[in-house]
């Protein structure tokens, strides 16, 4: 029997839409990709594209030979080439030649030495390399895997430190495995990791360094909240301190559920967002490591993978301390007298356990008070709100707390005499608009006996349902910036378009103008590549 296109398995020859995944097997797979059925090397049969990018695509694909489903990465780098409908091979204007062929030459040495990695347990898994139709292939497994954004919102939202650990640090060594042998990865994200059915991290996502940064002949594919700023710059140098940004941008996302503000938005406001209980419920090391991974200047971010584990680990010496602490605490008291003798606790141990303790709290008390503390001025609030203050009584004569509900940020900083603490995570409101201030501790009316007061504010972030604005005929970085100004996070899918000029946007992908989603949800946007050469207009 014959196999479905879109999910392969097989289906009655009578029948062309499949009764599992409802494919309709009669359409075409339309140009520039490759038609549905191909065979490539005599072997890998082609289904339906999954995924684009500026230098390849992806398509499900089928292992004639042993039965098994596979991915088939083809290099196709859009707008250097030409491919008519129902054609394999690619045809590439003379004035294209030169730098096709140096892009091509990138791709294949690119794979080759990614399947030179000893230890590829934490990568999609390389089969097969070869060259056809003028251009080159990559086969990859396709095991059952789920998207790790998934995995996180099938476990609450996000990981508790404790499960991300063991998760990620196989995927660092990897990155520092690839960067030992010359390249590097740059789309470390949520998107580009999958997990295993045994519960393991695979990264996937991998294209040359021309596919990951501004300013090549490539059309490049960057992943907002992960990608470094350097990567934002025409032709910018990328290296180890690149990769470490979207490691900890993608960690920073599995221990929050969010990602941090896209790197040309942290321009204006370096800040991250996190709230003080997820501040409350993470190592304070790890936050610390998280806030020195994602500087936004390249020099001052951790420049190593070593660096990294040692600021993702608990010190042996305050493991231990801590350890002592929590033993001491469970030990029942000593009974003073046995058989006429005085048990005593040897009071240079109570000392040293006292002082540990002292210690330990000034340390964690420190980390978000000390000037040279790294979190200052990156994260909103990193600290415990206090309790409400009592009410002034009758004879209170000094000054008490305004109402600021409804104010700006600006407005309340401008008018209140003390230090102003930000709840990061904000709360949805249908009747505050967003960035006016929903609630405030302590409350309005209470007394100010401090010299130097202190007041937690929330912002509103706006209705949760937000509608999506018209960006047909917008640039896509216009239409990108405002989607990620209203919460989303867009997506690009590129195809060729008679009417829409290059560069612009087509239209929504299931969805519409003025559809109202949930703040924070991943938008996909059709984005034209202009109108599609044809080969007779080519020569």
């Amino acid at each position: 029997m014959p196999l479905c296109m879109g999910c392969l398995n097989e289906i009655p020859a009578a029948d062309s839409v499949c009764n599992v995944c409802g494919f309709d097997n009669s359409v075409k797979q339309t140009a520039p990709f490759l038609p549905f059925g191909t065979v490539l090397n005599n072997k890998y049969v082609v289904a339906k594209n999954l995924e684009t990018n500026g230098e390849s695509t992806r398509y499900l694909g089928y292992d004639k030979t042993n039965g098994n489903v596979l991915s088939i990465r083809e290099f196709l780098p859009m707008g250097l080439f030409d491919r008519g409908e129902d054609e394999t091979k690619l045809f590439v204007t003379p004035q294209d030649k030169e730098y096709f062929s140096q892009a091509l030459e990138d791709f294949i040495s690119y794979y080759e030495t990614l399947n030179t990695l000893t230890d590829k347990a934490a990568m999609i898994n390389i089969l097969d390399i070869f060259t056809e139709n003028n251009t080159a292939y990559v086969i990859e497994e396709n095991d059952d895997l789920i998207s790790f954004t998934e995995y996180v919102d099938h476990n609450g939202g996000h990981l508790e430190w404790d499960a991300a650990r063991p998760l990620f640090m196989p995927i660092i060594t990897l990155i520092e495995n690839i960067h030992k042998a010359g390249i590097g990865h740059y789309a470390v994200s949520p998107s580009n990791l999958y997990v295993t059915s045994a519960g393991k991290l695979k990264l996937g996502g991998f294209s040359t360094e021309n596919e990951r940064k501004r300013g090549t002949m490539l059309k490049s594919q960057l992943y907002g909240g992960c990608a470094a700023p350097e990567q934002y710059l025409d032709n910018a140098p990328l290296d180890v301190a690149t990769d470490i940004y979207g490691l900890t941008a993608t960690l920073f996302y599995a221990l929050t559920g969010n990602l941090p503000a896209n790197a040309k938005e942290r321009e204006k406001d370096a800040r991250l967002l996190i709230s003080t209980n997820t501040v409350k419920r993470l190592p304070p090391h790890v936050v610390t490591a998280l806030a020195n991974g994602l500087q936004m200047k390249s020099e001052a971010r951790i420049s190593d993978f070593d660096e990294l584990r040692a600021q993702l680990s608990v010190a042996s010496t305050v493991q231990a301390i801590q350890d002592e602490i929590s033993r001491t605490a469970s030990m029942t008291p000593i009974k003073k007298e046995i058989e006429g003798s005085t048990s005593k606790v040897n009071p240079t141990i109570v000392g040293l356990v006292a002082t540990l303790v002292s210690l330990l709290i000034f340390a964690a008390i420190g980390l978000f008070w000390l000037p040279t503390n790294p979190l200052m001025g990156l994260f909103t609030n990193g600290s415990t709100v206090p309790a409400t203050l009592a009410a002034p009584t009758e004879d209170w004569t000094g000054p008490v707390m305004a109402d600021y509900s409804g104010k700006t940020l600006d407005e309340v900083k401008s008018s209140f005499q003390g230090t102003v603490k930000v709840s990061a995570d904000g709360d949805y409101s249908d009747t505050v608009p967003k960035g006016q201030v929903i609630s405030q501790e302590p409350a309005a009316g209470t007394a100010i006996a401090e010299a130097e007061p202190m007041l937690y504010v929330v912002i509103s972030k706006g209705p949760q349902m937000v509608a999506l604005p018209d960006i047909a005929g917008k640039s896509y970085t216009a239409a990108a910036e405002e989607l990620t100004n209203l919460g989303f996070i867009a997506i690009q899918q590129v195809e060729y378009s008679d009417s829409v000029s290059e560069g612009k946007v087509i239209e929504y992908i299931d969805h519409k103008a003025a559809d109202k989603i949930e703040s924070g949800s991943e938008v996909t946007i059709k984005v034209s590549l202009g109108k599609q050469k044809t080969s007779s207009s080519s020569h």
